[in-house]
């Protein structure tokens, strides 16, 4: 006989009380370990998330001239202080109004304010810090999105600036439309870890900044455009990697909960997207430039995996592949699109985080299971078009406010003499 029977039977001699009291407490410890099993992973995925800044680093200096990959690296390192920062202070709670929840936009708490019973099972599956946590890591990555986009060419201080604006109010009230219980989702709108609500959010910035700042000199002459190329291809591909690894945080902790079942469906189909989008950019680069280009298959990798992320937990194995494959395929479609209109990405942003992002959270209601609450494809184009008109006026009116007071862009002597000197008075290499 266990100690817990002892126990309980001299506690009361009656064998059928002793029974239920058993049952009660194996009960309790087991709803006590998913709880612990639940916080647990939230905070490993945020851990992943957070490393995914990393991966932004190293594929943005990658990307760029060996001229600018301090101020790459340092505007990296402040986005993610601002971010984490502006989301303690308001973005959570602007995201997550909770009872106040509904409607477009709703006056927010300051501040982080959580009681004794949000560090139990009585707030959910996980703890308030831990929500708070995972949820705070994705909030930076909108702004990182941007600055691949305007690299080699913006000021640092008006970068700065861009990043507090946009990540302190644009990103938690797109946000709150949907996960904060908003509009969007009384519509039905579905979009699982963020195609549109993080990835196509900071895509639409992106879009906006660079049609303000302006190619970079010499990318585009009367002779054509010209490729500038970043220096360092392997640096490039080890943040793709780090990214990918980073993805199944930013995936699978969107489960939020350590269920098996659907965490190991998610890990499968952002790994599915992902190889399919290598595919399919290698494949459609070839045929398009006849030659391989390394560039163009980390971006599919990029493409597949923001693709997938609106309905990594709501479609199957088949249907990842086919939704990676197709932003694989719209990569170099996209990156030579922009660039017929003279729009100067340096690392491809718009098309891997704008365009991929667009199509997967078509994709989620082309191919999602809608007996799972996934949106019609009407219900998915609201939200795109919402998200994209809201994100891209609100980027715009910011870096237009700022050319007009400090400037954005940096004096051709300062571009062409490169930001680490400019900006920062360092080399990244001696």
């Amino acid at each position: 006989m266990s100690h817990w029977n002892t126990l309980l039977l001299d506690a009361n001699p009656d064998p059928e009380n002793a029974a239920l009291a058993l049952a009660q407490i194996a009960k309790e410890t087991a709803e006590l370990g998913q709880f612990t099993t639940n916080n647990l992973w939230i905070l490993i995925a945020a851990a992943m998330v957070f490393l995914m800044h990393l991966g932004f680093s190293a594929l943005e200096a990658g990307f760029v001239r060996r001229k600018n990959v301090v101020n790459i690296l340092f505007k990296n390192a402040m986005i993610i202080g601002i971010g984490l920062l502006t989301y303690w202070f308001v973005g959570f709670n602007l995201m997550y109004p909770g009872e106040n929840a509904g409607g477009y936009v709703v006056w927010p708490d300051f501040l982080l304010n959580p009681t004794p019973a949000d560090m139990t099972s009585a707030y959910g599956d996980y703890t308030f810090y831990s929500d708070f946590i995972f949820q705070a890591m994705f909030a930076a990555t909108c702004a990182t999105i941007v600055s691949g986009a305007v690299a080699e060419r913006i000021k640092l201080e008006a970068f700065l600036l861009f990043s507090l604006l946009f990540v302190m109010l644009v990103y938690p009230i797109v946000g709150f439309w949907k996960w904060g219980a908003g509009w969007l989702d009384a519509l039905g709108f579905y979009d699982f870890a963020g195609s549109t609500l993080v990835h196509s959010v900071g895509g639409w910035g992106a879009l906006a900044g660079i049609i303000l700042l302006g190619a970079r000199d010499g990318k585009y002459t009367r002779k054509g455009m010209r490729a500038i190329r970043g220096h360092s291809m392997p640096l490039a591909a080890i943040g793709v990697f780090l990214l990918w690894f980073g993805w199944y945080g930013f995936n699978g902790g969107s489960v939020l909960s350590a269920d098996p079942a659907l965490t190991s469906l998610v890990f499968t189909t952002t790994s599915m997207a992902a190889a399919a989008g290598a595919i399919g950019a290698a494949i459609t680069s070839y045929l398009m430039f006849k030659t391989h280009d390394l560039s163009m298959a980390m971006n599919g990798i990029l493409g597949g995996l923001v693709g997938i992320t609106a309905g990594a937990d709501v479609v199957s194995v088949n249907s990842a592949v086919l939704i990676g494959l197709i932003a694989g395929v719209l990569i170099p479609l996209a990156v030579t699109f922009f660039d017929r209109l003279k729009l100067d990405d340096p690392v491809g942003a718009t098309s891997v985080h704008l365009v991929c992002g667009i199509w997967g959270t078509l994709a989620a209601g082309i191919f999602g299971n809608h007996a799972e609450g996934v949106g019609e494809i009407s219900d998915q184009l609201i939200g795109i078009a919402a998200t994209g008109a809201f994100s891209f006026s609100s980027a715009f009116l910011i870096f237009y406010a700022l050319k007009k007071t400090m400037g954005i862009r940096v004096s051709e002597e300062e571009e062409e003499k490169g930001l680490d000197i400019g900006e920062h008075e360092l080399a990244a290499y001696s």
